[in-house]
């Protein structure tokens, strides 16, 4: 039982010195061995074994007790009692670290495994954070693109604008040419009317005049 024990407890520190010191692949060899203890009945076996151990220790205390009452009953401990207080004494001793040990082991495994995960995390935050900057730099690019578009949409804009202005002036001036055309074509066309009025008049006297004159000469 006690040379078990102490090569329990071998392994148990050779496992927790490889999780506190990297040596090569196998900090990472004992944490996925560890992972896959964890898996399917493992842990119900670790919680069985350690169950029976805390028993064995706790029966171990009791004997150790039971030893001591005894030899103080009696003054003193006979050869025998002595050497089943040490041994008793030895396997507790050696339960309670092989326990404290495998309890040290599954923390460390579970921080390791946290720690694991967090650095993934910041690994994929850290590309996220990249892509995020490289699309906030694309965005920059596309809103300097739009604002030198738009600056070239204002300029274009008011160059129609001015031109626009323009063609209205130069509409309005047109049309005040039409309209003093079209007054100077009223006055020519009255001008026009009052003349032929006056030859329509002039016509009829001549007529007057040559029929008196007809008139004249017969006489």
């Amino acid at each position: 039982m006690i040379q078990l024990l102490f090569l329990v407890l071998f392994v148990e520190g050779a496992i927790t010195f490889l999780l506190l010191i990297k040596i090569g692949p196998l900090r990472e060899l004992v944490i996925k061995s560890l992972d896959q203890m964890k898996m399917g009945k493992g842990p119900a076996t670790v919680k069985t074994i350690a169950g029976t151990m805390a028993v064995i220790l706790f029966s171990n205390l009791m004997s150790i007790v039971k030893i001591q009452n005894k030899g103080a009953k009696l003054g003193t401990m006979s050869p025998m009692d002595q050497v089943l207080w040490r041994t008793h004494l030895l396997e507790a001793s050696l339960m309670g670290v092989v326990l404290f040990l495998g309890f040290v082991i599954d923390r460390m495994h579970h921080y390791m495994r946290k720690l694991v995960n967090l650095r993934g995390n910041v690994g994929s935050s850290k590309e996220e954070l990249e892509q995020l900057q490289k699309e906030r730099t694309e965005l920059k690019e596309k809103e300097e693109k739009a604002s030198k578009e738009i600056k070239q949409l204002q300029e274009k804009l008011s160059s129609m604008s001015e031109r626009l202005k323009k063609a209205e002036t130069e509409s309005k001036e047109k049309e005040k040419k039409v309209e003093t055309a079209e007054t100077h074509v009223t006055a020519l066309q009255k001008q026009s009317a009052e003349l032929l009025l006056e030859y329509d008049r002039l016509l009829e006297d001549n007529q007057k005049l040559q029929s008196q004159i007809l008139g004249t000469t017969k006489s």
